[in-house]
């Protein structure tokens, strides 16, 4: 007990950020110089301190692109005639590339989902054997200028939001976000999930597009700076982002809307789905991201996605080309009788919205969630200063309160 009656003295030895909680309680601390051994080769890195201030300034430049995008919603269509690329006969899914025989348990189902919503197959194990046959094709969101949560599946009929960035012209496309429960994205592939996606399809879209466009655009940029400021990290957590969107289109819902019972389940949808903002969030930061692509010389990471058993990055200097490596299982709580022997490795296009920093980048200001994700407050602010350590720089329009 006698260590806790005299004034402590702390030697920090991790990230500096990690003092700030300590400076913030009055605690006095040192900060030692020590980093962990790097094992790549020395050669390498010889390297890249060779052309760090040539890399320097190609960041600068790409970074530079990445802030200035001004993402807008400007319409939906379907997958087919609006993603470039999109085939009758291709899917598209979550992270870098993967083939079927190396796919997830998750990622299978939602593909088998997809093929029964598509009526290429009229039940499960139909649409199991035509996915092994090799008369489908599989293709990353990313590579198609989309993005896609958790499994990341977008077929041919599948409607899309159209996020367009107005500073550099660039497109990037979202399916709209069924909800929690039985879904596509999670794998499942039961008969109500197929009959959800069919409502959504004919009732949900052409709702919402005819309501967009008599708006116009909705600027979406504008309204996560707002959420930030309202508890949302609008990743995990997007109960501000979805309610900003539902104030901004329902009046254009009423007025376009023709069939005021169709009008109330599409407001009530989006009202019961704290989620729905999800999906433009990922499309606004996939655009502005695309931005900062190609740059010469520039290592910002422009991609960041998993799709269960893979996890892959894209820099800005080296185009098209993935770096991948195993997906991991995340330290997050569990339902009961559940631990993280029975969870899937991590899966998703969603850590577009980390790339751009936000997430798990800005948890700081959805303090809400943390119990959610596990830890504290005070974590939380912790989690959200050490990315200063791995970022570019920092966003002049999405601020943390």
């Amino acid at each position: 007990m006698s260590l806790f009656e005299s004034e402590l003295k702390v030697i920090n030895i991790g990230l500096e950020s990690f003092r700030q909680g300590l400076t913030d309680s009055g605690v006095k601390s040192v900060q030692a110089g020590f980093k962990p051994p790097l094992s790549a080769e020395t050669a390498l890195f010889a390297k890249v301190e060779k052309h760090a201030a040539r890399i320097r300034k190609a960041n600068e430049n790409a970074l530079s692109r990445v802030l200035a995008a001004k993402p807008a919603l400007v319409g939906m269509g379907r997958a087919l005639d609006i993603i470039p690329g999109m085939k009758k006969d291709l899917i598209l899914h979550a992270g870098p590339p993967v083939t079927w025989a190396r796919m997830c348990g998750p990622m299978r189902g939602g593909i088998m989902a997809a093929l029964m919503y598509e009526g290429l197959a009229k039940n499960p194990a139909e649409a199991e054997k035509l996915a092994v046959s090799g008369k489908i094709r599989y293709s990353p969101c990313h590579e198609h200028g989309a993005v896609g949560p958790m499994a990341g599946i977008i077929s041919a009929s599948m409607p899309v939001f159209i996020v367009k960035n107005e500073a550099a012209g660039n497109y990037a496309y979202a399916t709209q976000n069924e909800g929690l429960g039985k879904v596509l994205r999670y794998g499942a592939y039961s008969p109500e999930v197929i009959e959800r996606l069919k409502w959504m399809e004919t009732a949900l879209y052409p709702t919402l597009k005819a309501a967009i466009g008599l708006l116009g655009r909705i600027d979406l940029k504008a309204m996560v700076a707002q959420a930030l400021h309202m508890g949302d990290e609008v990743h995990n957590r997007n109960r501000a982002g979805t309610s900003l969107f539902y104030r901004a289109i329902a009046p254009a819902v009423i007025k376009t809307c023709r069939d005021t019972e169709t009008a109330a389940k599409v407001l009530e949808f989006i009202n019961g789905n704290d989620h729905f903002f999800l999906n433009l969030s990922m499309a606004l930061s996939k655009v502005s991201l695309d931005a900062g692509r190609d740059v010469k010389d520039s290592s910002l990471v422009v991609v960041m996605a998993r799709n269960g058993t893979d996890f892959g990055v894209q820099l800005s200097g080296t185009g098209g080309r993935w770096f991948t490596g195993p997906a991991q299982v995340p330290d997050a709580l569990y339902f009961p009788g559940y631990t993280k022997a029975d969870a899937n490795p991590d899966i998703g296009d969603s850590a577009i919205t980390e790339t751009n920093g936000l997430g798990g980048f800005a948890i700081a200001a959805a303090p809400a969630i943390v119990q959610f994700v596990g830890g504290t407050a005070a974590d939380a602010m912790n989690y959200t200063l050490a990315m200063y350590e791995i970022t570019a720089g920092e966003n002049n329009v999405y601020k943390i309160p």
